[in-house]
């Protein structure tokens, strides 16, 4: 199986274990552009899918991973190169930048970043993506609890 396919399948299974909340859409439409994005405890990955991707396997980390994609007529769409920046903050009004990587799998592109998380910890994620080639960012917002016991 396409190992892109593979951390899909494992990040959408991840998300269905969570809150309801996860149930909600994870795209956000920006005319020409979406952006889809989620978060998760990173012991929620596959051993090897984490080993991969070199990402650490812990309750007390989590992971974001965003996607920006061109809209193409009768496809999903292209996933394009894009500037990715994030923060999250509690609500405790704790703000922290997490760092993003580029993860390029075949033609998939994936920038994911990885912070550690306190149990019952509500993050609000504000992520900014500037597609290669435009002027204008991308922003999104939104919110995840986490529970590490």
């Amino acid at each position: 199986m396409d190992p892109a396919r593979i951390i899909t399948s494992w990040l959408s299974a991840a998300l269905l274990l969570l809150s309801s909340s996860a149930l909600a859409e994870n795209s956000t439409d920006f005319g020409d552009y979406v952006v889809h994005f989620n978060s998760l405890a990173t012991d929620m990955l596959h051993p090897q899918i984490a080993r991969q991707y070199h990402i650490t396997r812990s309750q007390n980390r989590g992971m974001i991973n965003i996607t920006v994609l061109k809209k193409v007529l009768g496809s999903p769409g292209q996933p394009v190169h894009a500037n990715v920046t994030a923060s999250a903050r509690n609500l405790a009004g704790q703000t922290r930048t997490i760092r993003m990587r580029e993860i390029r799998d075949g033609r998939a592109i994936y920038y994911i970043g990885e912070f550690g998380v306190a149990n019952e910890e509500t993050l609000k994620f504000t992520v900014r993506a500037r597609p290669q080639g435009t002027v204008d960012n991308l922003e999104v917002e939104f919110s995840q609890d986490f529970y590490t016991d």
